[in-house]
């Protein structure tokens, strides 16, 4: 009889944790993981509803506020640049990790897809990201951890088994793990390190509207947990690393 694996943490004092597309799926799971694990989680969502429910339900598991919502649309973040950073400065002045796990998808064939859900989809999946971590940086300079964690696809990933109808989301997830290599070498002296996880297929919402009726073998709160040890410890052993986490195909 097979045993699950139990990641442990080794950071010893509280992290501040800036996690996107926390309002549901495997964000809404590593927002728990996080906070039950007493680290401050500034919660990141354009679902301001959503994301206020996820913040309360973490506070009430972990009988104190170390969880805080922070209702704003990341395709803005260039014109709202500096009502982001002052959002975000209300709860801390230091940020330890950024896990860029907000994404859109959509299933649509190539010759089908307009140009404007396309540009969407680069807007949502990776400039949204990029531009997030460039304004970020400054908070993260003062930080022992400095470690930035791009959630991409396994549909993204060099060599993998591809599928018909996501082929610009496909590629704007490669596109965010091609900017984790570059981000890797060009930051690497001061201290960051910069790392993408591919992620396999997790029952989650998103998956359910590409694949339906498919059941992925790892669930929300299964991925949730590696992600929490991968974003404290990864650190130590990876840099500029687009890391497969997948046990099946999609």
């Amino acid at each position: 009889m097979t045993k699950d694996f139990i990641f442990t943490n080794q950071i010893p004092e509280p992290m501040v944790i800036l996690l996107t597309g926390a309002s549901r799926g495997i964000g809404a799971a590593l927002a728990q993981k996080l906070t039950g694990s007493g680290h401050t989680v500034l919660l990141v969502s354009r679902n301001r509803q959503k994301i206020q429910k996820i913040a309360d339900t973490c506070n009430r598991l972990a009988g104190k506020t170390i969880s805080h919502s922070i209702p704003f649309d990341l395709t803005e973040l260039s014109d709202l640049e500096k009502e982001f950073i002052s959002m975000i400065g209300k709860h801390t002045g230091v940020v330890d990790a950024l896990i860029n796990n907000a994404g859109q998808m959509i299933n649509k064939p190539f010759r089908q897809i307009t140009l404007r859900e396309a540009r969407g989809l680069f807007e949502a999946n990776f400039f949204a990201a990029a531009q997030l971590i460039r304004v970020i940086l400054p908070m993260m300079t003062d930080s022992n951890l400095k470690h930035v964690i791009n959630i991409t696809s396994m549909g993204g990933f060099q060599g993998s088994a591809k599928f018909s109808g996501l082929s610009y989301y496909s590629a704007s997830k490669a596109a965010l793990g091609n900017l984790t290599e570059c981000l890797a070498e060009e930051l690497g002296e001061e201290g960051f390190r910069v790392n993408a996880l591919a992620i396999g297929s997790v029952q989650t919402e998103m998956l359910a509207e590409a694949f339906p009726g498919y059941k992925a073998p790892l669930n929300p709160e299964q991925m949730a947990e590696f992600i929490q040890w991968f974003t404290l410890e990864g650190s130590r052993y990876f840099n500029g690393k687009i890391l497969p986490v997948s046990i099946s195909t999609p």
